[in-house]
């Protein structure tokens, strides 16, 4: 048995001890149904599981079944989904809902190869729910693991590009031969997780820290080799909370717009407005763009608030500013759709993160004016 072999066998059978004694209780580890298990590892994309177990659920109790998803509105989705983050996501996840039961008689596919054919379902999400709900026989590489692959197996090379995943995905296939990927897979998620950290990790805790290449070598901090982020970009966002009369007062009502489908966000609901362009002030780029967006005027009152918040590719400031409408039927020229609403019915509607701040803000003001 050749030196390496044996290295592999050291590793693997030291991670599945470990993972039997110290996996962590997840509640979609508590199922073999597909439908949830499929769930939870499109929550999981670019998203903590911390975070992800505030929402889990709460969206199974809405949608305990792929059936149930998929005769669902996307609105309700993405009502259920509000907060969670990557909206993209929610809608993948309804579509290909609606792919399985209407074209693929309600089986979910078993295969890496057939999932991959699914709307949202890439190779890591796809390689998890095989492995996991089907039991093949399938490497995940996702943040996680390929930290911890990295530095076990001192991988050169920055793991974004396809040739650096090629070799850990080649350096791992061993750790697989002995141990069942569904195992296998989750030891080196929970190990990446709970461990081997990117920060500090935890070496004296590691069961594989005897044989892990870039332990020996006091490099931990080396790996993985990713380059260096440039800083995000920073966007004023101008947006009204436009009122059809005198704000709080009796009949008042709010008028919110929808994201296009396909627009980022899409399908959310939202303070209508948008960026503020260079020379102009908050009132000139409010007033333009609820005039590009809705066809209408407004007079600008005071400012309610700002909110800070942090895309993926970009930061923004949102200053939101009390407008009551004054001229000019809403009309959806670019947005999906507008209505006008009282301010008790805002939790009926899915907003962004910023927006609901605002919005609970604002729905604060009304109580405390009547």
């Amino acid at each position: 048995m050749s030196k390496a072999k044996q290295v592999a066998q050291r590793i693997s059978a030291a991670l599945e001890s470990w993972y039997t004694v110290e996996a962590r209780d997840l509640p979609w580890r508590r199922t073999s149904d597909p439908y949830r298990i499929w769930v939870s590892e499109i929550m999981l994309q670019q998203t903590r599981v911390e975070t992800v177990l505030a929402y889990y659920d709460r969206f199974l109790v809405s949608f305990p079944s792929l059936e149930a998803l998929a005769s669902a509105s996307v609105d309700a989705v993405l009502k259920a989904w509000e907060g969670l983050g990557y909206y993209r996501r929610a809608h993948n996840l309804h579509r290909a809902a609606r792919e399985v039961v209407h074209e693929l008689g309600g089986q979910i596919p078993a295969t890496v190869s057939a999932l991959r054919k699914l709307p949202g379902i890439g190779p890591y999400t796809a390689a998890a729910i095989a492995s996991i709900a089907f039991g093949e026989n399938a490497q995940v590489l996702d943040g996680n693991v390929v930290r911890a692959i990295s530095r076990i197996f001192r991988i050169d090379g920055n793991p974004a590009k396809t040739e650096t995943r090629k070799r850990m995905l080649a350096a791992m296939a061993p750790l697989f031969e002995d141990v069942s990927a569904e195992v296998m897979n989750q030891a080196l998620m929970d190990l990446g997780a709970r461990i081997c950290t990117p920060r500090n990790p935890d070496c004296a805790a590691c069961p594989a820290s005897s044989d892990c290449a870039a332990h020996r070598a006091g490099k931990q901090a080396a790996y993985p080799q990713t380059s260096k982020r440039s800083p995000l970009p920073h966007r004023n966002i101008v947006a009204g909370a436009i009122w059809n009369t005198e704000p709080f007062s009796e009949g008042a009502r709010l008028l919110i717009s929808q994201r296009k489908a396909n627009d980022m966000l899409g399908g959310l609901w939202e303070l209508p407005g948008g960026h503020v362009e260079k020379g102009e002030t908050h009132e000139q780029a409010l007033k333009r763009e609820l005039m590009e967006e809705l066809g209408i005027q407004v007079n600008v009152r005071k400012k309610l608030m700002q909110v800070k918040h942090a895309h993926t590719n970009f930061r923004m400031t949102l200053h939101v500013y009390h407008c009551v409408h004054t001229s000019g039927e809403p009309e959806a020229i670019d947005c999906a759709a507008w209505n006008w609403i009282r301010p008790d019915e805002l939790d009926d509607y899915a907003f962004p993160v910023p927006d609901r701040k605002i919005l609970d803000a604002l729905i604060s003001g009304a109580e405390d004016a009547s």
